[in-house]
């Protein structure tokens, strides 16, 4: 029997996981810290979004079959260290993801309510790592920055009602603190103008169909209509939205507003946010922005940064700071030691790229790893971990936990998340 262990729950993990558990001679354990599987599928897609969180059901087909099995709450580091696990397997695959969000360098963005996008996507849901941030909605203003469906996420969820996360599963603090938020007007901020954005029609889209806010897009910053032949069909669409916006503005009480050629340079407060400073832009012949010198000030209580991520580092592996992901040649790090998805590639491509991905590498492993070497595999990780204390939560022990988070979900929404690590396990007795 051939031993892989893959670090990693999340979509990079389990399409990894997919190939290799094809093969009937090897045994495939999927590591996470977390309790609980599917990484970004859980809290990092939009809780309105509940038809791409679907994928996990695939990824629930390739953890119940024979050769593959999940290892929750067991954190790669302290529980276990890497060289331990490439002793113990024939290959080992880090398909940890871009956690951290990428700092925003700019003057202030130390103060108090400048948060990045993946501690506010993780706070509505329902990452115990930010299950308390607790962001300051008190104020009319909030700056989004950034031109991607990250920020487009987090201006929908800041904008929505409380009737219009039925079927949703946010979790109930951020639930209740959007209720009674006091945020009226959303800034979504762009250094480069309309025919550089990252959005995708149909995200794009969904913010024309909210029932108290209007997206707005001035007029002037959109390029001649001629020039968008020029664009990709899905960037075409998603131009043309924008344009519908401009044409069509609407009355409503909250307002989304598309901040084009527009660069935060700092961020002002007395004690935390109260505005931000941006410089407007012009694009040069090769499409990058640069400052034109004029400045204006946006009257904010929050800013969330929704810039890029990276993938956190790990002693031992070797990595790429100026990329945030681990160094490798095409998915190879070390002998026996791997990489994929966004921990490979850096954050780039959707949910779906990781698939032919997870696949390739996969393929490279199985290539590498040959008869394998009679390793000790998953035996020799249950012994480690036992002789330190360590149980870990098995799938049937994950199932446990979803079937107690669908009792506990209000009329007609899929779950109520528990939010702590320590409530994840009480529904499993411990």
């Amino acid at each position: 029997m051939r031993h892989v262990a893959i670090v990693g729950s999340g979509p990079a993990g389990y399409y990894t996981a997919e190939t290799l558990q094809k093969s009937a001679d090897v045994a495939v354990d999927v590591i996470d810290r977390l309790p609980v599987p599917y990484g970004l599928i859980r809290t990092g897609v939009a809780p309105d979004h509940q038809s791409i969180k679907a994928v996990s059901r695939r990824y629930e087909g390739v953890a119940l079959t024979d050769n593959v099995r999940f290892v929750g709450h067991v954190s790669v580091g302290s529980d276990v260290g890497i060289d331990e696990l490439v002793d113990l397997y024939d290959a080992v695959i880090l398909a940890t993801g871009a956690p951290n969000d990428r700092p925003l360098d700019i003057p202030g963005a130390a103060l108090p309510g400048v948060i990045g996008s993946a501690a506010f996507v993780g706070w509505y849901n329902g990452h115990p790592d930010f299950a308390d941030l607790d962001p300051p909605l008190d104020a009319p203003g909030v700056a989004v920055i950034g031109n991607g469906n990250v920020a487009l996420d987090v201006a929908r969820i800041l904008a929505k009602t409380a009737q219009e996360f039925a079927g949703s599963d946010i979790v109930a603090h951020a639930r209740d603190a959007l209720s009674t938020s006091a945020v009226r007007h959303i800034h979504i901020l762009g250094r480069r103008g309309p025919h550089q954005i990252a959005m995708t029609p149909k995200e794009l889209g969904e913010l024309a169909h909210l029932e108290r806010a209007s997206p707005r897009v001035d007029p002037t910053d959109l390029p001649p209509e001629g020039d968008d032949a020029m664009l990709e069909p899905g960037m075409r669409k998603s131009v043309s939205h924008l344009r519908g916006f401009a044409a069509n503005p609407v009355a409503k009480p909250v307002t989304i507003d598309f901040d084009f050629f527009a660069m935060p340079v700092a961020i002002e407060g007395d004690g935390r946010v109260q505005r931000v400073i941006v410089e407007r832009t012009a694009l040069d012949a090769d499409l990058t922005s640069r400052g034109t010198g004029e400045t204006y000030a946006i009257d904010v209580g929050l800013v969330i940064a929704c810039i890029g991520y990276q993938t956190p580092p790990i002693p031992g592996v070797p990595y790429e700071h100026g990329r945030g992901r681990f160094a490798n040649d095409d998915g190879r790090i070390l002998p026996g030691l791997y990489c994929v998805g966004w921990a490979r590639r850096g954050p780039s491509g959707t949910i779906g790229t990781n698939k032919p991905d997870g696949a390739r590498v996969a393929e490279m492993v199985l290539d590498d790893m040959g008869g394998g070497t009679g390793k000790a595999g998953r035996a020799g990780l249950d012994a480690l971990l036992a002789s330190r204390g360590v149980t870990p939560v098995t799938f049937r022990d994950w199932r446990r936990i979803e079937e107690a988070e669908v009792r506990a979900a209000l009329g007609g929404n899929p779950r109520e998340k528990f939010v702590t690590i320590d409530a994840m396990l009480g529904a499993i007795g411990r």
